[in-house]
């Protein structure tokens, strides 16, 4: 694909363009895998913007993906993806995106909304074929998940570089 600052993906055959994600995107993006690595057991790995691909044909470039270590690619479903909402990626994010997770079987997926006033966390659990909501975090309200390992997000930390500019401080 050409190098021009526009993101490209597959999806379902066809080919999704958008533009590069914005800085409260990449932020709470770059924030969310570093929490994630710091809880990270040995025997999975975090990847950040991972091309997964999911079958014939479809490739998609999650924010956020813990998979189980496999070599340089993944040959299975990843245990979980993220999502950074963007204004431009919301209806692929909340439609198109989390029915692709469904069906290659992805057991976890999260939603992010990186807005800075009330920035979120949904989280998802595959079951019966579909997901169902099974958390969700506003702001300051931390996040708690057990699977697929112990880990606390605070939906406020992850774009609280955002938040300290407004507030003067550096």
């Amino acid at each position: 694909m050409p190098n021009d600052g526009q993101r490209y993906e597959l999806l379902d055959g066809a080919l999704v363009v958008s533009p590069a994600p914005g800085l409260p995107h990449q932020l709470a993006t770059a924030m969310l895998c570093h929490a994630l690595e710091l809880a990270c057991p040995e025997d999975l790995v975090v990847f950040l913007s991972a091309g997964v691909e999911l079958g014939v044909p479809g490739a998609l470039g999650p924010d956020a993906v813990v998979a189980r270590r496999s070599g340089t690619r993944l040959a299975m479903p990843p245990l979980l993806v993220a999502e950074i909402l963007s204004p431009d990626s919301v209806p692929q994010d909340l439609n198109l995106k989390k029915a692709a997770y469904e069906r290659f079987g992805v057991p976890w997926y999260w939603r992010i909304d990186p807005d800075p006033d009330q920035p979120s966390l949904r989280a998802f659990r595959l079951l019966a074929g579909g997901y169902r909501e099974t958390g969700h975090a506003v702001g300051d309200a931390p996040f708690r998940a057990e699977e697929p390992f112990a880990v606390e997000i605070v939906p406020s930390q992850l774009v609280s570089r955002l938040r300290a500019g407004e507030n003067g401080r550096s």
